[in-house]
């Protein structure tokens, strides 16, 4: 017997995105204390001085040079998660909650470049407002990126 797919609707991607957004809150905020662990490092080996910066914060974020490395870092760093958990499992810890799964037509995991188009053409989440006007349930990512996104079966 085979079992046809199931499509999420919005409010399910809206619950696994918020979800999703806490997580990547705390990773960032991991990150960005490995940066304040590496800028203290260097500041207490000579290698580094914050000159007219008052704190590693405002040198972060203000210093020409270490500003824009530190966006595109954390930038990365949201980039590497998705990444990850598309490419590796389906889902990230927000879908796997909301039983949601990110695949192939086939039921394969996604390639990262599939991850990266996903990425860039979800528009912070706004590509999820077409979810409602498709037949299969599919937002702006996923058509762009010839992937789906499917409902989970409960388990027995």
């Amino acid at each position: 017997m085979t079992q046809t797919k199931q499509y999420p609707g919005l409010f399910r991607r809206i619950g696994a995105w918020i979800y999703d957004a806490l997580v990547v809150a705390a990773v960032l905020m991991l990150a960005g204390g490995l940066a304040m662990a590496i800028i203290a490092l260097l500041l207490s080996s000579g290698a580094l001085s914050l000159g007219n910066y008052a704190d590693a914060s405002e040198y972060l974020t203000r210093h020409p040079v270490a500003a824009p490395i530190y966006s595109v870092y954390l930038g990365a760093t949201i980039v590497a998660f998705f990444g990850y958990f598309w490419c590796k499992a389906g889902q990230t810890l927000g879908m796997r909650a909301w039983k949601l799964r990110i695949q192939n037509a086939d039921g394969s995991n996604i390639r990262f470049t599939q991850a990266l188009i996903r990425m860039a053409t979800s528009a912070f989440g706004l590509g999820n407002l077409l979810v409602p006007f498709s037949h299969t349930k599919q937002s702006l990512q996923d058509l762009m990126a010839e992937c789906e996104m499917v409902l989970l079966p409960k388990p027995n």
